[in-house]
């Protein structure tokens, strides 16, 4: 039986019925978006791959708790993020700076130079994005690639507000540097 042209939400009530047909349609889904953010957050391909299987079994061993109010999409990759940054924690050291003693003002007003952001091509981007400090690198993936809000990645980093505003703003400075700096070096080639 064919389940390739059902949509998600007959495929999901099949797989809380223990249907291991839906349940592989689903994953074939859905395993590449996984992984892909998986690996945007722990950089590593094996752990990347080891977080997505452990986030498909965690997803369909709790199918009861998918409440509908998001998409399944949404509520998996969610469940993949809680686990990559679990990881991610578990690779890291306290960051050197204490965010909490940072004015509001450096937040609110970082120190911006001109760059024409529209030569940047996605591989640069992804280049400058990989020389930053993790937690610099996942705050940035969070909030612009994942579409995550202050609040949400406050939660997620288990962070206040304040640090996840502050953090997010010098990671963009950074990027920025770091884009401004493969500029003057391809200038100097």
């Amino acid at each position: 039986m064919a389940l390739t042209n059902h949509h998600i939400n007959p495929l999901i009530e099949l797989c809380k019925n223990g249907n291991q047909l839906a349940q592989l349609e689903v994953y074939n889904r859905y395993f590449l978006a996984m992984y892909n953010t998986a690996f945007l957050i722990v950089k590593n391909q094996q752990e990347a791959e080891d977080i997505m299987q452990e986030s498909f079994l965690s997803a369909f061993t709790k199918l009861h708790q998918f409440q509908g109010d998001a998409s399944f999409g949404a509520w998996l990759k969610r469940i993949v993020i809680n686990k990559s940054i679990s990881k991610y924690r578990k690779q890291i050291v306290q960051a050197d700076v204490d965010l909490e003693k940072l004015s509001l003002e450096e937040v609110e007003n970082p120190p911006y130079s001109e760059i024409s952001y529209s030569e940047i091509k996605a591989k640069e981007v992804v280049y400058c994005l990989n020389q930053l400090k993790d937690n610099y690198r996942l705050i940035l993936t969070l909030h612009y690639l994942e579409g995550y809000d202050y609040e949400e990645i406050s939660e997620i980093m288990k962070m206040s507000y304040a640090n996840c505003r502050t953090m997010l703003s010098r990671a963009k400075e950074n990027l920025r540097k770091e884009f401004e700096k493969q500029k003057v070096e391809q200038n100097n080639v």
